[in-house]
């Protein structure tokens, strides 16, 4: 959840209802600001605008990047997102009026002024120039690395398995993100129509890898609309160790989708730098209500868990989920598939 995007309040509430519930707390591109730092650990994610690692110029800098794992202790883990579901393949805007001298100093750019992120990286152009620069993270920073993407064409990740399985280097962890997941910042054509739904994309990326015996190497997580435990899951059926939860969290600490975050009035005062509005969201009560909501959906996860004979969703396999296929027709969610997930690690 990037600052500037979200109001201090927000990424407050999220960051404290995190600590509360015991669980991360992904920074997304925007950087780390002091309202991401307030006790729960935190995966930072850099975009293709380096923020809180980036020169005068906007390319990325080694030093700054040492700087920032340096000055931030509750750094558990960093993310590169090469794209996202709401809008693969395209950058982002935050508009000038939202580009407060805060943010700009958080971000290393210039304030009132419009940010761009650009649509491409300019740290590494191939797959092998990908997994140089992982290794470079990893070795700066003593942290695990990883990416982020939305899944479209699959010739990238043919070739990042082959690259691993040669190279014995690469991401530490994969998060896929379906065409399901939300940003404000997304136009309509491409959160609508661009980037396989999440079953899909996971599914592909995952039998790339399966093929190479490479999945137990890796840590799989999911996102795109799996706040919900049915559907959480299905993701750890289909081989997720992880998943990313953001909507329902946002809709926990009071958004109501009003589609206004890129133009800084958000009635609830969630997506906003108004000060005005954002006294409408309370830190102390949101907090608790991101905590909760973790914690029910926690328990409720647990429960379907234990009630199936196991101790961890993890343990859940394609062929405790059965999909309908018609009326009165089921079939395993394996058959489906066409693979079984990877068990050894379990």
């Amino acid at each position: 959840m990037s600052f500037g995007s979200l109001g201090e309040n927000a990424i407050t509430s999220l960051n404290m209802g995190a600590m509360k519930a015991n669980c991360y707390h992904n920074t997304g591109e925007g950087g780390i600001s002091p309202y991401h730092c307030k006790g729960a650990d935190i995966v930072w994610q850099i975009g293709t605008g380096y923020f809180g690692a980036r020169n005068e110029n906007g390319d990325f800098s080694l030093n700054q990047f040492k700087n920032t794992v340096k000055n931030n202790s509750n750094i558990r883990m960093i993310e590169i997102k090469l794209s996202q579901g709401a809008k693969p393949g395209k950058g982002g805007v935050l508009p000038s009026q939202k580009v407060t001298k805060e943010i700009a100093n958080i971000r290393g750019i210039q304030p009132f002024k419009d940010c761009i992120s650009p649509s491409n990286h300019t740290a590494f152009s191939t797959v092998d120039e990908l997994i140089d620069f992982i290794e470079l993270l990893a070795n700066s920073s003593g942290l695990p690395i990883g990416i982020k993407s939305a899944i479209g064409k699959l010739d990238f990740w043919k070739e990042l398995a082959n690259k691993m399985q040669t190279r014995n280097q690469g991401p530490d962890f994969i998060t896929i993100d379906g065409g399901e997941g939300g940003t404000g910042a997304a136009p309509l054509a491409f959160s609508d129509h661009v980037s396989l739904p999440f079953k899909i994309g996971f599914k592909r990326v995952y039998m790339i890898f399966k093929n190479k015996q490479l999945t137990n190497k890796i840590t799989w997580i999911g996102s795109a609309k799996l706040g919900f435990p049915d559907r959480a899951i299905i993701a750890f059926s289909m081989g997720c160790d992880m998943i990313n939860v953001a909507r329902e969290m946002m809709l926990s600490i009071g958004c109501i989708q009003a589609q206004k975050c890129h133009k800084g009035d958000c009635p609830t005062g969630v997506a906003t730098q108004s000060k005005w509005l954002q006294r409408g969201l309370n830190i102390t009560s949101k907090s608790e209500r991101c905590s909760q909501y973790i914690k029910g959906f926690r328990k409720e996860l647990l429960q379907l868990t234990h009630a199936s004979g196991y101790q961890h969703p993890s343990e859940f396999t394609g062929q405790d989920i059965e999909v309908s296929i018609g009326v009165n027709k089921f079939v395993p969610l394996e058959e489906i598939l066409g693979y079984k997930k990877d068990t050894t690690n379990l």
